[in-house]
């Protein structure tokens, strides 16, 4: 015992000297009734020290535990007024400056002797007593007490308690009546004393945790006990608060306490915790646990407080892997928040790991879903930031599909965590599952989806009208014979197909409609605005009056036959056969016609792959009745069916107004308003047709290939109306007789050979028959008999208008005019007799329908 307190065989010897010397005439004296460091004070002499400087500290520490025993925590309270009190202050005081004389006639030992006698066997009332008291005032005996029973460990190792235990448990009871020590207080003071040891200890013993835990059944049976007095009470309290609060403290973060090696002393703790807390709860009076004890749990059973445990430890640990990413979860902001997101969700579902492989089967005992305790906490956790995250998100970008795609995962993991600790619970983890606020990874991937499908869109309309303001339909170059705006609409189309694809989600045949519509309005609209460039009736020349041919004078006779004679130019003519090196006409505004032809063909080649690009990709989850059939591709309809049909519709238009313009607008000098001008032998169509041709080569050379037929046919057309409206509308300044007919029939012949010809094959010539059908019919009027004419013109003028048969003085009714020409057309009949310069049909028109003689 004197070595574990460290007691030199110097300060032994003194004290037994002192004992000896106490004790001698006085057998039977009680140990309690010894007064150690006044008897000490009493028999050392400064001769037993080293120097007087060591007497005097030493003289010092013994006066210093009389005043604590006696007046400082004495056990019974000492007045004010107590003589003997003041007496031993003033010698303490006194002692403070110099030693005092403790020989056998000294008055200051005589005085201090009588006050330390005095305050040591008073009673309650201050009266004589005849028990000892000097060293049993709380917290004075504690402190001594607790110091010997840091005695039993092991010097060398203070994880380990001595073999000779009992035995110096044994010698430590002697003390118990002077220290006014009890079973009870025994019991919490060796309690305390394991508990500190395991603790200053690095906690690195489960032994001493296991010992405390032992101990602590005895201090619960002691609480139970009626006669526990104040001091015990209030000792109790404070032992047993601080030990729950330490335990509180790891359990809190039990996840920076505890691992796997050292797992097994959470099983001390935690029942350590509970025992402390029951004790508090049911035998200290008055004793409430603090907010701060509680945190947020209203019910204080186990399961709740076990709930708590989990609760705060996981938000720590969660806390700690923000801080090593460097996540300010206030301010959100880091360069690397994607790839953190990521990092962080496999962080934590190696925390959920963790914490059902090492900790649930521990906590499991106190909690019955302690893993889905867990579970629930992670997932709000990680939820929380992810929907923070995910607030400053506007549309889905393949890094925010990554996030989504591991925070789904995470989440399935985190539920099936749930239900497998729920197996046995009543409704299987159904109300747990229910308190985790869905991710809802799906919608939100499908709502960010369609956002980014809106903005996509929206670039695209911003294109769409910044080419409507710029475009000037000039090829980009000659081998992209095409509008710049459209390679753009196309770019961003594609761009945004493929970057749809790449987003790393599940797309389903919703969202690919989605972004097939709104590319497909865009491409609508484009259509529409190419498509904006007036109409063929714009190109076409107004009709001329219906008249009648009137003959020549001699004067104009004469004239014509000069002009004739000389080889000068008739004051209508514009053309001849002279110019042996004709240039196109077509004009810049055709030419751009014709671009715009090439566009629409270039988004139809382009919309097609596009096409195929959304109805074959794989990554396109297809629903039930599907457009799409089991080998990927769709099984009814394309998604730009309309779009198809719009641009088809386009080419067509725009054709017809390309080909209108080259005939009635750019080739008007040379073809209608030139083309039998004064009389047919020296108006013939040849110099037109070389222009013609001139037109059509660089027709071909400007167009595409996939262009240049309609394009072609609708030119022939455009011809074709354009020769009927020289026979048949010419004005004032075409006159025919039966005898040109031969000529125009030739001049018809040559007119379909420049479409047969044109090209390789690009106008079947069954087509251009088919087309100059009418104009060959017509033709052929012109080769009747004026007389024949009139006769048909009759009848059929008759049967239009329902006459029937003509009786007398009845006129023939002016059949209207159409502007479809054919040869059962009263009206198309009529102007083959307008345009008739021989007597008879000047006569008839004149006759019949008082018609305006025409002015040369």
């Amino acid at each position: 015992m004197r070595l574990q307190m460290r007691v030199s065989e110097q300060s032994d010897n003194r004290l037994r000297k002192t004992l000896m010397r106490t004790l001698v005439g006085q057998i039977g004296r009680r140990a309690e009734t010894i007064i150690l460091p006044l008897e000490l004070l009493r028999h050392l002499k400064p001769s037993e020290f080293n120097d007087a400087q060591e007497y005097h500290l030493w003289q010092k520490r013994q006066l210093r535990i009389l005043e604590i025993g006696l007046l400082i925590h004495p056990s019974i309270p000492v007045g004010k007024d107590n003589a003997s009190a003041s007496r031993l202050l003033e010698i303490i005081q006194l002692c403070e400056t110099k030693t005092i004389d403790t020989s056998k006639n000294s008055e200051t030992m005589k005085s201090l002797s009588n006050a330390v006698a005095a305050l040591a066997w008073r009673s309650v009332e201050d009266a004589p007593s005849d028990t000892c008291r000097w060293a049993d005032g709380y917290p004075l005996n504690i402190h001594i007490y607790t110091a010997l029973l840091g005695s039993i460990f092991d010097l060398k190792d203070d994880t380990l308690v001595l073999n000779e235990v009992d035995e110096l448990l044994e010698l430590m009871k002697k003390t118990w009546s002077t220290l006014g020590i009890t079973r009870s207080i025994h019991n919490l003071c060796f309690t305390w004393v394991l508990f500190e040891q395991y603790v200053v200890t690095n906690q690195v013993e489960p032994d001493l945790l296991g010992a405390t835990l032992t101990m602590l059944t005895d201090v619960a049976n002691d609480a139970k006990k009626v006669d526990r007095d104040r001091i015990y009470l209030k000792m109790l309290k404070n032992v047993l608060t601080s030990m729950k609060r330490w335990c509180e403290k790891r359990l809190l973060n039990y996840h920076a306490s505890f691992h796997a090696e050292n797992v097994v002393l959470m099983e001390n703790i935690i029942p350590l915790m509970f025992s402390a807390s029951k004790i508090l709860d049911e035998d200290v009076p008055g004793y409430v646990s603090s907010a701060a004890e509680k945190g947020d749990v209203k019910d204080d059973s186990k399961g709740n407080r076990v709930n708590h445990f989990i609760g705060s430890s996981l938000r720590s640990a969660f806390s700690k892997l923000l801080e090593e990413r460097s996540i300010n979860i206030v301010s959100f902001e880091n360069e690397d928040m994607i790839e953190s997101l990521i990092k962080l969700a496999n962080a934590t579902e190696e925390l959920a790991t963790k914490e059902k492989e090492i900790f649930t089967p521990v906590l499991k005992k106190y909690h019955p879903i302690a893993a889905g305790v867990a579970a629930v906490t992670l997932h709000t956790c990680y939820g929380t930031l992810l929907r923070q995250y995910l607030a400053g998100t506007t549309f889905l970008t393949s890094e925010t599909a990554l996030v989504l795609q591991r925070a789904g995962k995470l989440e399935k993991v985190l539920v099936q965590m749930v239900v497998e600790d729920s197996v046995d619970s009543e409704d299987g983890g159904k109300m747990m599952v229910r308190e985790m606020i869905p991710y809802e990874v799906d919608s939100i991937k499908i709502n960010l989806l369609r956002k980014w499908i809106h903005d996509s869109l929206k670039k695209g309309k911003e294109v769409l009208v910044r080419s409507k303001d710029s475009e000037t339909w000039n090829p980009k170059s000659k081998s992209e014979p095409y509008a710049q705006s459209a390679i753009d609409l196309v770019r961003h189309s594609k761009e945004a197909v493929e970057n749809f694809f790449e987003i790393p989600t599940i797309i389903t045949e919703n969202l690919v409609t989605d972004i097939a519509d709104g590319i497909e309005n865009l491409f609508k609209e484009y259509v529409i605005f190419v498509a904006s460039c007036g109409a063929k009736q714009n190109y076409m020349p107004t009709l001329p009056p219906l008249t009648r041919c009137g003959q020549d004078t001699k004067f104009m006779k004469l004239w014509k036959k000069a002009a004739r004679t000389v080889g000068s130019n008739d004051p209508n003519q514009h053309l001849t056969d002279e110019d042996n090196n004709p240039r196109p006409s077509t004009s810049r505004g055709t030419q751009r016609l014709y671009v715009r032809l090439n566009t629409l063909y270039y988004l139809l080649q382009h919309l097609n792959s596009l096409d195929k690009t959304l109805s074959l990709s794989t990554r396109v989850i297809a629903s039930p009745g599907s457009r799409y059939n089991k080998n990927r591709q769709l099984a009814c309809c394309s998604f730009f069916d309309q779009t198809r049909f719009s641009i088809q519709t386009a080419i067509q238009h725009i054709s017809e107004v390309a080909a209108y313009r080259l005939m009635f607008f750019d080739s008007n000098s040379v073809f209608y308003s030139s083309l039998y001008v004064g009389d047919v032998e020296n108006a013939r169509i040849r110099p037109a047709l070389r222009i013609l041709k001139q037109n059509l080569t660089l027709l071909c050379a400007i167009l595409t290939d996939r262009a240049q037929p309609l394009a072609l046919k609708e030119v022939m057309r455009a011809s074709f109306e354009a020769y009927l409206m020289v026979l048949l509308a010419g004005g004032s300044r075409r006159h025919f007789t039966i005898m040109d007919h031969h000529m125009i029939e030739e001049d018809t012949q040559s007119l379909k050979r420049v479409f047969c010809t044109c090209g390789e094959g690009l106008i079947l010539e069954d087509v251009v028959e088919k087309e100059a059908a009418t104009v060959e019919a017509i033709v052929t009027l012109m080769g009747q008999s004026t007389q024949q004419l009139i006769e048909d013109f009759s009848t059929m003028a008759c049967e239009a208008s329902g006459i029937g048969v003509i009786g007398n003085g009845q006129k023939l009714p002016m059949p209207p005019t159409t502007g479809k020409w054919n040869r059962s057309d009263a009206n198309t009949i009529l102007r083959v007799l307008c345009h008739r310069n021989d007597k008879i049909s000047n006569h008839f028109l004149k006759k019949t329908f008082h018609l305006a003689k025409r002015r040369s």
